[in-house]
């Protein structure tokens, strides 16, 4: 009989995307295990109309999770390691980190400045980005642009663009 894993991951599509793929790299590694995941929203899905700067982020997409391996419904999570805090549940550790992709931020323009780059962009536009750090840097480098938070999924933020909230996100 195959053994079960069962791996805990939040239900957005990117989650879920390297969810999977982490999931056929352990079926590749041991062809007769049985592999279940557990999909759930995590606390930082939820919260979508507030900064995760204003909120603090320690712990908002993972607290969940690590809550179903500590009550034994999930045996591993998979995380973004950005996610994770630095101290973690007790009972809980770093099983392991998978070889990290490109590490690139993408900027991602509106229709209407497809030709454009942060630098040729027209004053006063709107970028859309999450990250403190990058938002910093941005402000230094591009100051002639405004800067707003964006939240949500991939797909959600997509859908702000298109509706013209932002003239661009990274």
């Amino acid at each position: 009989m195959a053994k079960l894993l069962r791996i805990a991951s939040r239900r957005s599509q990117l989650a879920m995307v390297q969810t999977h793929w982490v999931r056929d790299e352990l079926v590749k590694a041991h062809p007769n295990l049985e592999i279940s995941i557990e999909a759930m929203a995590t606390q930082g899905d939820k919260i979508l109309d507030v900064a995760l700067a204003k909120i603090g982020d320690k712990g908002l997409f993972t607290k969940e999770l690590e809550a179903q391996m500590l009550v034994d419904q999930a045996d591993i999570a998979v995380h973004s390691l950005k996610d994770l805090p630095t101290n973690l549940p007790e009972g809980l550790m770093l099983g392991c980190i998978t070889e990290r992709e490109d590490p690139a931020d993408a900027l991602v323009v509106h229709q209407k400045h497809k030709d454009k780059t942060l630098a040729t962009l027209p004053e006063g536009s709107v970028v859309g980005t999450s990250s403190l750090r990058r938002l910093a840097q941005l402000r230094h480098h591009y100051p002639q642009l405004l800067f707003k938070d964006v939240r949500g999924n991939v797909i959600t933020r997509l859908e702000k663009l298109d509706a013209g909230e932002f003239d661009c996100l990274i």
